[in-house]
């Protein structure tokens, strides 16, 4: 592969039909703002350029944008049955104690009532007791506060997602 060529995976993006693209995206983002945005930048020349992209529109998403993200996220401790990716993000949470995950459910379900929204976090490679560590601090932010934090965390998730995306065979 020289400089200059596109790697195949990302290729492959780039030449998606645009409604397998967008439900590719979709996947990675529930957020249909984020999505057309990246759709309507085809095609990508390096997996950076997709990452610069998604993080751009990651920035600009409305509180509207941010809660259909949100909604694509179950609670930590909870992955989506017959998900794979939601299962292998959240794999920390997998071993942890009967203890651990009753408080998980408690913290979960006490951040959900004070912020109207999922608990998100990028869990992929942190422990259960690293999330639950996270969410014991974040549930005393500000509603404002706490909306930038679940952007970055946010941006983070869809950067592995987009990765896992457009990875070579």
């Amino acid at each position: 592969m020289t400089a200059t060529s596109t790697p195949p995976g990302l290729a492959r993006f780039n030449t998606l039909e645009e409604h397998a693209a967008l439900t590719a995206l979709h996947e990675a983002c529930a957020s249909t703002a984020w999505a057309k945005r990246l759709l309507a930048a085809r095609p990508y020349a390096t997996a950076e350029d997709l990452y610069a992209a998604s993080d751009a529109a990651t920035a600009e998403l409305t509180a509207a944008d941010l809660d259909e993200a949100m909604a694509g996220h179950p609670p930590i401790g909870r992955p989506k049955a017959g998900d794979p990716t939601s299962a292998r993000e959240q794999r920390g949470m997998a071993g942890a104690s009967d203890a651990l995950k009753a408080e998980m459910l408690e913290l979960n379900l006490a951040y959900q009532e004070r912020f109207g929204h999922v608990f998100l976090i990028c869990a992929t490679g942190r422990t259960g007791e690293q999330m639950r560590d996270a969410v014991r601090e974040r549930i005393g932010n500000t509603p404002e506060r706490e909306r930038e934090i679940v952007r970055t965390e946010l941006g983070k998730i869809n950067r592995i997602r987009l990765a896992r995306l457009v990875e070579d065979d």
